[in-house]
């Protein structure tokens, strides 16, 4: 709403671009105009002026065609269309149109008649004859200057017959100052010079007599001729033979020059010029008529373009600040508050569209502050989603249904299936390919049939590749949400944490076990060993026989328990490393070789890759993983027909390190499923015969050199145990070293 104390809008600016247009057009007609007058004032002149004027005149008309074009089509297209001001705007146009049409077919009319008249007054009979008149008069004047000079030659020539030789130069000079001729001349036979004279000091040679000249005076004939020169001046030049009657054959001639008076050659030259010109437009009269018609009628087609483009413009500009109000007012109906109106003057419509940008410029902060509190909101969010991505622990938000709406990047690792593209989708929906996943929605709703919306609990996951994984999984609503609409369920895969923590528990449980065990042995073999020396020879031989099966049971009894204590000391013991470089695929050649005399039977295939040269590692402690690992798939081929066990090693990069893979398979039965995810734990084992702490060693080992150990089944059959271990003793030690490890690990899972 506007208020009595608002000021007053100030006016726009006018627009420069409108501005220049119309000084353009004004300067173009301006300049037509111009040159229609002072080309009628001349033919010459028009004769010039008229392919510029013509061609000005056409460009204009050209340009204001299409322009008008363009508008009127605009006008009859926002007329049909209801276009709020295209009827003002069409009267407008009309009303200018006609008030500007009227006057201009009067003055054509009257131009017209005016120039036709003009043009034949130019050529009435009194100007031709007086024209024909002046052009005789001036021939025969110049025809008796040149008779006068050459009957002035020839007595010249004639007189000179008497003069003696010696005399002849002297009597030209004088002629020649008598006279005012330019140059006179007295030549002999082959053009042989006797005498001369010039009005120019300066020359010392006549200038060459013409061949036509030659040939005259050669008849014995008097030459004359009118020579044209440049500025409009003429020459006259004679000549007349001269001789002796003894010596008729020796011919001499005087040549003589003479100047045309300039006032008299600048007539001459004007009549002609006049004449001339006056006979080129007598031939162009009709073609001028039409000329001068055709320039006017472009001028006049010029200006009454202009004038109804200008009727359009103006009456446009008139109407402009309704439509401008008008669009403003949809456009802010649909939403842009941004729409600002251009203030027309100082008047009532100007503070109209002045308090109408007022409205629209609070209307915009208005939706700015909105966009920027859902900006901030989009930040929070932004991070939050950054965190979720940062975190190893699962995060998912699925309401009662289970449908998704956020999964974090660790959730979907730790289910073993990707939930980039789960936002959504319900949970049940993609179970179908995977077990572990079944497993955890298979939880999820047992708990949320029950009724329970905030729980903390452990949740076992069994199957799959790696065997059995234990979560840790909490579930709360969702802060500030309808508890039927969300929950945020959280977990953990804590399985190796809890292995660790076996681990631990059963290397405590070893070296208490070896150190309560190991003292007694000793003793009780000695025992045994000195009853049976002491008693067997002095005891019946049925006696004997029976204590010597007696104390040899002992014996090997003990000595069996020393070699499971030996075991539990293995296991248990701190890890003491005595690193060093080494060929890791000559080591598992020796291994091979050792192992290939065991047993014929097996095949022992190696697949060594050559990019590992050598790692830093106890060797001693590699080759006992080899033989460990060796021996339990040895055991595995009992009873197999075509036994065959493969040792690979392969170079693979983690980051910005890398780690040395050793596997080793066979085609045996492979793992039992339900000891898949314990293999490793100690006194877990399939096997007849066997304490079940050889993996359990052999993981020690590999988590004593920073690497890590799996174990699966091959799909074509038999087991597979890959051992991943650093090639340098820095990767070992270097910070970050246990996370690239975790993953690793998890890409693997």
């Amino acid at each position: 709403m506007v208020t009595a104390g608002l000021t007053p809008p100030p006016v726009q600016k006018p627009r420069w671009r409108a501005v220049a247009l119309v000084l353009l057009w004004a300067a173009i007609g301006a300049g037509a105009l111009l040159l229609l007058a002072k080309s009628v004032q001349n033919s010459g002149e028009f004769s010039r002026l008229q392919p510029w004027i013509l061609l000005l005149n056409i460009v204009g008309v050209i340009a204001l065609i299409t322009l008008l074009a363009r508008k009127i089509t605009q006008l009859v297209r926002d007329y049909r269309a209801h276009v709020p001001g295209s009827r003002l705007t069409a009267r407008t146009v009309a009303i200018f149109g006609a008030l500007v049409v009227a006057p201009l077919l009067i003055v054509y009319l009257f131009s017209l008649q005016f120039l036709n008249r003009g043009i034949d007054s130019w050529f009435h009979v009194e100007v031709k004859q007086g024209l024909n008149d002046a052009l005789v008069l001036s021939r025969a004047a110049l025809d008796l200057r040149v008779r006068e000079y050459s009957h002035h030659t020839e007595n010249l020539a004639h007189s000179l017959l008497s003069t003696p030789a010696e005399d002849v130069a002297q009597r030209v000079y004088d002629e020649r100052r008598a006279t005012g001729a330019l140059e006179m001349a007295v030549f002999g036979a082959h053009e042989r010079l006797i005498a001369a004279s010039f009005e120019n000091p300066l020359e010392s040679m006549p200038t060459r007599p013409p061949p036509d000249l030659l040939r005259q005076v050669q008849e014995h004939r008097s030459y004359v001729s009118l020579e044209p020169q440049a500025g409009g001046e003429y020459l006259i030049r004679t000549a007349a033979p001269f001789s002796d009657s003894v010596a008729r054959s020796d011919t001499r001639y005087l040549v003589a020059i003479y100047e045309v008076p300039t006032q008299l050659a600048a007539l001459s030259e004007a009549v002609q010029h006049a004449y001339s010109q006056y006979g080129e437009l007598a031939a162009l009269r009709e073609p001028l008529k039409s000329g001068f018609t055709l320039t006017l009628t472009l001028v006049l087609l010029l200006a009454m373009l202009a004038a109804i483009y200008g009727a359009i413009f103006f009456a446009q500009r008139l109407v402009r600040p309704v439509q401008d109000l008008i669009e403003g007012t949809r456009a802010v109906g649909k939403g842009d508050f941004a729409t600002r109106l251009p203030l027309p003057s100082r008047d009532e419509m100007g503070f109209l569209v002045h308090s109408f940008n007022d409205m629209t410029k609070r209307l915009r902060r208005a939706r700015e502050e909105a966009t920027r509190s859902r900006q901030v909101v989009e930040r929070e969010r932004e991070r939050l989603a950054i965190i979720l991505a940062r975190l190893s622990t699962g995060v998912v938000v699925v309401d009662r249904e289970l449908t998704v709406s956020i999964a974090n990047q660790a959730a979907g690792a730790i289910l073993g299936t990707d939930l980039s593209a789960a936002r959504g989708r319900a949970l049940p929906d993609l179970t179908a390919s995977n077990q572990r996943l079944g497993q955890f929605v298979a939880a999820l709703v047992v708990r949320f049939a029950a009724g329970r919306e905030e729980w903390r609990e452990q949740i076992e996951l069994e199957g799959g590749a790696a065997g059995r994984r234990t979560l840790m999984c909490a579930c709360t609503p969702q802060p500030g949400a309808d508890r039927d609409v969300g929950y945020v369920i959280v977990f953990d895969d804590i399985t190796n944490m809890l292995q660790a923590q076996r681990d631990a528990a059963w290397g405590e449980v070893a070296r208490r076990l070896a150190h309560e065990i190991k003292n007694p042995l000793t003793p009780i073999q000695l025992s045994a060993e000195r009853m049976r020396k002491r008693f067997l020879g002095t005891m019946a031989p049925q006696d004997a026989e029976v204590l010597e099966r007696a104390t040899r049971t002992i014996v090997q009894q003990v000595e069996a328990m020393q070699q499971m204590v030996n075991a539990f000391s293995e296991y248990a013991r701190a890890p003491e490393m005595h690193v060093t470089r080494f060929s890791l695929n000559q080591l598992a050649n020796e291994v091979a070789d050792l192992y290939r005399p065991h047993d014929p039977r097996v095949e022992i295939r190696l697949d060594l890759d050559e990019r590992i040269d050598s790692i830093e590692a106890d060797r001693g402690r590699v080759r006992q993983i080899f033989n460990n690992l060796v021996t339990n798939a040895l055991e595995a081929l009992d009873g197999v027909d075509s036994p065959c066990l493969e040792i690979a090693t392969h170079l693979e990069q983690g980051g910005d390190a890398r780690y040395a893979v050793i596997t080793v398979c066979d085609n045996g039965p492979g793992i039992l499923r339900e000891l898949l995810g314990r293999v490793f734990d100690p006194y877990v084992t399939s096997k007849p015969k066997g304490t079940g702490l050889g993996l359990a060693i052999v993981k020690k080992v590999v988590e004593e050199h920073g690497g890590r150990i799996d174990a699966d089944n091959r799909a074509e059959g038999g087991a597979r145990i890959r051992v991943v271990l650093p090639v340098t003793d820095s990767t070992r030690s270097a910070p970050g070293t246990r996370e690239r490890r975790g993953e690793l690990r998890r890409e693997i899972v």
